[in-house]
This record gives C-alpha cells, sequence and structure tokens, in this order.
C-alpha cells in the first residue's frame, strides 16, 4: 500500500523537537491541528528558549508578553491572543479561539481573563535564567544609552496531515525588551501566518515591523495560487519586500519565511545567514536544515553535528 503524504515545515533549530513528536502523529493519521499544538506547546515548554513561552524575554518592564496564533486551512477559522501575561502555552489559547464565531483574536487583560475561565493554566511565565539574562542586557544596552533591541525568534510550524488538512501556528514573546504592549507580525493574520488547504501555508519570522508592511505570508500563499512553486513564492515575496523597505523606508530587518503548498511541497527564504529550520515528511525524518540566500536565491543543506553542537552549547551554557 502507498504511503499517505504528510509533512510538516517550522522555523528555527527549536521546533525540531516539537516536529519529530508532531510527525509520529501525522504519520498515525492525526488531524494537521493536532501536530500544530502539540509540536508549539514542546518548544513553548522548554525554558531555555529565550524567545518562546516558559522562559521569553521580558519587555522593558521586566514582563514576559506572548503572542500566539492558530489557523484551520480547510475551514479558514484562526485565532490568536497577544500580550498575554502569566498564561501558559498560549497556542491552545489561540487554537480554542479559531473555535469561536466572534471575538477570535484578544489581547492583554481581556484574553487572560478568558483564558482562565476557559480553565487554561496560569504560570509564572518568567524564569530566574531569563531574568539574569535580561539584567545582563539592560546593564549592557539601555544602561549604556544603546538600543536594546534583538531577539525576534518565532516558533512558527505549518502541517499538513495525511487527509490534506493545512494548519499552521506561531508563538514568540516577541522583541526582546520591546515597549510594553508592542504586537508584532506572529499573532496577525495575514502577516505572520497564512493557511489555505486548497492552495498551501507560509509563516514568518524576524523583525515584526517590516514583516508586517509586506503582508508576508498571505502574499507568499497567493503567488503558490498564481502557479509560483512553494520556493518561487518565498524567494519572491523576500526579495520584493526587502528591495521595497530599502528603496521606501531605507533599512530592512531581519526576514525569513517558510511555506508548504497543498502537494507537500515547501520553500525557504531568509536575508540572514544559517537560517535555520526544520523539515519532516513521510519520506524524511525530522531534520535541521541551514539556509542562505545568494543573488536572490536561498538554498539550503542539513546543518552539521558541529553546528548542533554548538546551537545546543549556545542555548544551556552559561549567560553572557
Amino acid at each position: 500500500m502507498k504511503k499517505r503524504k504528510w509533512a510538516l515545515i517550522a522555523t528555527w533549530r527549536m521546533a525540531y523537537e516539537g516536529v519529530n513528536s508532531a510527525s509520529y502523529l501525522l504519520k498515525c493519521g492525526e488531524h494537521s491541528s493536532k501536530a500544530i499544538t502539540e509540536s508549539i506547546r514542546t518548544v513553548e515548554d522548554y525554558p531555555y528558549y529565550k524567545s518562546v513561552g516558559y522562559g521569553g524575554l521580558p519587555n522593558e518592564e521586566g514582563e514576559v508578553e506572548l503572542d500566539a496564533a492558530f489557523m484551520n486551512g480547510t475551514t479558514l477559522a484562526f485565532g490568536a491572543v497577544a500580550g498575554i501575561k502569566n498564561i501558559a502555552n498560549p497556542i491552545l489559547i489561540a487554537e480554542s479561539l479559531s473555535n469561536e464565531r466572534f471575538n477570535n483574536i484578544l489581547v492583554g487583560v481581556g484574553a487572560e481573563k478568558w483564558a482562565i475561565k476557559k480553565g487554561f493554566m496560569a504560570k509564572n511565565m518568567l524564569t530566574e535564567r531569563a531574568k539574569e539574562f535580561y539584567q545582563k542586557r539592560y546593564n549592557q544596552t539601555i544602561g549604556r544609552g544603546l538600543s536594546p533591541y534583538s531577539g525576534h525568534d518565532t516558533v512558527g510550524i505549518i502541517a499538513m496531515d495525511q487527509l490534506q488538512n493545512i494548519c499552521v501556528g506561531t508563538s514568540t514573546s516577541g522583541l526582546f525588551m520591546k515597549r510594553q504592549g508592542r504586537v508584532g507580525d506572529s499573532p496577525i493574520i495575514g502577516s505572520g501566518f497564512y493557511a489555505d488547504s486548497n492552495i498551501g501555508a507560509a509563516t514568518a519570522t524576524g523583525l515584526g515591523e517590516d514583516l508586517m508592511k509586506g503582508c508576508t505570508s498571505y502574499e507568499v500563499v497567493r503567488k503558490m495560487r498564481d502557479g509560483m512553486s512553494p520556493q518561487q513564492a518565498a524567494d519572491a515575496t523576500l526579495n520584493e519586500l526587502e528591495l521595497t523597505l530599502y528603496e521606501r523606508y531605507g533599512k530592512a530587518g531581519d526576514l525569513s519565511v517558510v511555506c508548504m503548498n497543498k502537494n507537500g511541497n515547501v520553500g525557504v527564504s531568509t536575508n540572514i545567514d544559517n537560517f535555520s529550520f526544520v523539515i519532516a515528511t513521510e519520506a524524511i525524518p525530522a531534520t535541521v536544515y541551514l539556509a542562505n540566500k545568494e543573488n536572490g536565491r536561498t538554498s539550503y543543506h542539513p546543518a552539521d553535528e558541529d553546528w548542533l553542537a554548538a546551537y545546543q552549547m549556545r542555548v544551556t551554557g552559561e549567560l553572557k
């Protein structure tokens, strides 16, 4: 019997463990929505990842504000939360909101009240390690009159199940030392994520203020609808956005996107060096890749053992 096709693609090395677990769910015939929530929850729960969930880095007030989103590409239902504090696993709240007919995006106190009412777990998301890192960076930046902004690595995951249902999810603690209440692209439909099971899906990571200027994820899906391959759509969208930003705004931040079409084919584009992402399919076990762009075209290859070991040391080693 021929194997039924399924696939996952995710931003950043931090998604590897979640993608690996979710691949078994899809292999066993689970819906792509479960693969998304379970894989992103794995990332959110790991305390050493500084840009997502528990252990995420705080805003300028020293508080962890989290954003997350979920979209079902078959029904086009979506849900999102922004600026939510002291609630575990915002991806689960976003997925739950996608089942509501109205009020699909909730922010701040309203999102927190709704989550508690619905039985989601309250949790202090600021770890001692994150506080220590915050203080070190504060002394190195704001304390010296320098810009503090860095660290905006959203986890975004796309899953296609054996029935070709495509879902996408995102989760992030946002820009490190952001202003209280700042919201980036991650919970904004069309910018940080978009999915249509009849076409495909995309999810973006990088500087949200710039990614939103191009409605990046929707634009990638639109290009796939118009006949481009996922790789062509990803590169064309980021190349056009970066050029436009330089021409009209004078600068461009970090921009990266991963995507998948309805056939399970994937694409990736980036304007940074060694952008890491993860792929798993019925034919390929969960694998970390590194992407680079030259002359407008992105190429990628599996990360080697040295890179993976160095990554693990950076994540779990002594704070500097």
